[in-house]
């Protein structure tokens, strides 16, 4: 199976585990990502998720196989060629994760592999992590949504160092350009991911979810204005569902 899925408590962690390929994403390991946050989200005992990969990287993107096929079919490719789609949706699908997610980079994270990472609400960063986009220096052009991902991730300067002039980065720098979240040692990069998943885990799996949306939705809302009308809204949602508890550490 090259997608091991375990529970650490409200925390379910989905590790890559194909490391001959270094964690490519095969058809096979698409398809049991989608199921995987598929059952996440359908577990009301599931608060957060964990994404990580099996030494020595997290994950080298898009089967080579794959993308040498596309590569051969060349003009007799389309928009409509439902190859790529394949490939996108096994980062997709983790983008469109209702509950919580948590990168936790502990390799090399390539390609389509750093839009699973992208893909994620949370990157922690070991300090064997390298990001690398690498698309253009395989002669072809980002894809599934990878400029716009990582340009909201880092801002347009450092996108475009990344992207077009093929600047490789560590954990640390990653860490310094808010790519990642921080930066640990190896050895307590896990944990260190689940305890920070656990923290949105023990929230009410309900409100973390329309939480959640708000902040994917903060950059499309037209005005501050209607930002506040939004979270006016969601606020009293919140108070209807009996989840306020007056703090007791004043």
């Amino acid at each position: 199976m090259p997608l091991h899925v375990d529970r650490q408590g409200r925390v379910a962690v989905l590790t890559l585990d194909d490391p001959e390929r270094r964690n490519a994403l095969t058809a096979a390991l698409v398809d049991e990502i989608v199921a995987a946050v598929d059952a996440a989200e359908s577990d009301d005992g599931v608060g957060a998720l964990v994404i990580t990969g099996e030494p020595p990287a997290f994950c080298s993107g898009a089967d080579v196989g794959n993308l040498a096929a596309m590569s051969d079919r060349g003009a007799a490719g389309s928009s409509d060629d439902p190859a790529l789609p394949r490939v996108y949706e096994g980062f997709l699908r983790v983008l469109r994760c209702s509950v919580p997610t948590v990168a936790a980079v502990n390799g090399p994270a390539v390609g389509a592999g750093f839009n699973l990472a992208l893909a994620c609400d949370v990157r922690i960063a070991g300090e064997s992590a390298r990001f690398d986009t690498r698309f253009v220096r395989l002669g072809i052009h980002p894809g599934g949504g990878h400029t716009w991902l990582l340009e909201r991730a880092v801002g347009p300067q450092a996108a475009a160092a990344m992207v077009l002039f093929g600047e490789r980065v560590d954990g640390a720098r990653a860490a310094e350009l808010g790519l990642a979240w921080r930066c640990v040692e190896d050895d307590q990069l896990l944990d260190d991911a689940v305890a920070l998943a656990e923290r949105a885990a023990e929230a009410p799996r309900d409100l973390a979810v329309k939480v959640k949306a708000t902040l994917r939705q903060a950059p499309w809302q037209p005005d501050f204005d209607a930002a506040v009308q939004l979270e006016l809204e969601r606020q009293l949602w919140s108070f209807e569902q009996g989840f306020f508890r007056p703090p007791t550490d004043r």
